[in-house]
């Protein structure tokens, strides 16, 4: 007998939101090469709220590793969020693998589960990372970052 309430993936929202942060990563990101680092400052109304700081781990061909966190007047006081995001070219597409140092997310979780993840921890965690790029994307400021016409 199957549970009629179960949570079912939604694929399509997750591949939407995969590709959306696809193209917001490499809009921030631009021909940064293995190893560098781009801040983007985070100002709202004049105040300089914290960075946020995209890393390149990997760059290959098909797939590259970007660590994404944020520095900012909270740092010592709460664990700033950071997460591990790989880039799949061929596809054209970004997935978070490791947040705050949890790694391999499942599509679904049953719930209530040991660790508490909700049963669309997967899409919860690729939507926040688009809220977090586009934050940076309206609010950011850096001087090698393109602006936008």
């Amino acid at each position: 007998m199957t549970n009629r309430n179960a949570y079912v993936t939604d694929l399509k929202a997750l591949q939407g939101e995969c590709t959306a942060n696809y193209v917001r990563l490499t809009r921030l990101v631009g021909e940064l090469e293995e190893g560098e680092t781009r801040e983007v400052e985070l100002i709202r109304s004049g105040r300089r709220l914290g960075a946020l700081c995209l890393h390149i781990e990997e760059l290959a061909p098909y797939t590259s590793i970007i660590r994404v966190s944020q520095r900012g007047i909270l740092d010592g006081i709460i664990d700033s969020p950071r997460m591990r995001v790989h880039l799949y070219h061929d596809v054209r597409m970004a997935e978070v693998t490791d947040f705050q140092r949890k790694r391999h997310f499942d599509g679904r979780y049953r719930y209530p589960n040991a660790h508490m993840h909700q049963p669309d921890e997967k899409l919860q965690l690729n939507r926040f990372l688009g809220e977090w790029l586009d934050h940076g994307l309206a609010h950011g400021h850096t001087l090698d970052l393109p602006q936008m016409p």
